[in-house]
């Protein structure tokens, strides 16, 4: 029995069609030909593949199409599982690997600011390496999709240009060392101890605990306060007694306050010096050098004692004082 279709409301068979179909190519054809001879070969060879394709579409009756499309979603089925699977394993080689680097970072004693950087870098293109794989799995060309990602990544590096300074001004930071984590520095207007060093900006935590975010490449460029470079720091106190108060006196006792801690280094040996005779006091400086961590305690400690024991040995602070005179006509 031979396969019947409706063209026009009209029934007509098989063979029919076909001829109805290939003939309104070859008008569409001669309607569209150029003088030019290989468009004319093209357009014969176009007209030939419909007939083709009309005539194998006619052999297959409904249930081989229906199979055909079962068998396309099975095989789409089982690469969506095949690309999900690769992804999962991918994901924790991935784990693995950064775990890997962490055991190598403990045991050559890598800065913690270099392993997150180099961390975050691996992390990213290990992920990417595997998206790639995932696609070609599941059947799209990835030779266009790489040419499409990498003229997008240009249009997106232009317009992120700011974002592109602070990952160079990252990677200057981790070659240059100017400060490493857990340093405390003084940069861009902000005090705190370095938490991190990121991608694209620097972590620090100020000592009323706030954290800020400093951008890679305005830290980079500017003026950074290391205070955790040196192993040891001087502390500096500035004294203002009254006038007519013994300088002698007023150095032995600054000098044995400063000796009696046990934090001053007696090497190099504190000093006391008479730095300044201001309107209303006479200025001595105080100096004494001791560890970078005993720096504050030492501060705040000797600071204290200097206000309680120096008026103990007669030794008074001033006032700010104004000579008025007076005169009458």
């Amino acid at each position: 029995m031979k396969n019947l279709l409706f063209i026009d409301n009209e029934v007509v068979s098989e063979t029919e069609a076909v001829e109805a179909v290939a003939e309104t190519a070859e008008v569409a054809a001669e309607e569209s030909a150029q003088v030019d001879p290989t468009a004319v070969i093209e357009n014969v060879t176009n007209v030939e593949n419909i007939k083709e394709g009309v005539s194998e579409l006619f052999n297959y009756d409904f249930s081989t199409l229906l199979q055909m499309a079962i068998d396309g979603c099975i095989s789409f089925a089982v690469k969506v599982a095949i690309a999900l699977a690769i992804y999962y394993v991918g994901r924790w080689i991935i784990r693995r690997v950064l775990k890997f680097m962490d055991k190598v970072y403990n045991k050559r004693n890598v800065e913690v600011s270099l392993r997150s950087f180099l961390s975050g870098i691996v992390k990213v293109l290990l992920y990417v390496v595997v998206i790639l794989i995932v696609i070609q799995v599941l059947g799209i060309n990835t030779s266009s999709l790489i040419a499409m990602l990498a003229s997008a990544g240009l249009a997106v590096g232009m317009a992120l240009s700011g974002t592109l300074q602070n990952f160079a001004g990252g990677v200057m930071i981790l070659f240059l060392k100017p400060y490493r984590v857990g340093d405390y520095i003084d940069a861009q207007g902000e005090e705190g101890t370095v938490k991190s060093i990121g991608l694209f900006s620097t972590e620090i935590i100020t000592v009323d605990n706030r954290i800020i975010y400093i951008p890679n490449s305005s830290i980079s460029t500017s003026v950074i306060d290391n205070y955790s470079t040196s192993d040891i720091r001087r502390v500096d106190w500035t004294v203002n007694v009254e006038y007519g108060s013994d300088a002698n006196k007023v150095r032995e006792a600054l000098l044995e306050i400063l000796k009696s801690d046990s934090r001053a280094m007696t090497e190099p040996a504190p000093v006391v010096f008479l730095t300044e005779l201001a309107d209303s006091a006479v200025v001595f400086s105080a100096r004494v050098w001791c560890k970078n961590g005993d720096y504050w305690g030492l501060k705040f400690d000797i600071q204290e004692r200097i206000y309680n024991e120096l008026p103990k040995q007669g030794i008074k602070f001033p006032f700010p004082q104004l000579d008025v005179t007076v005169r009458n006509k």
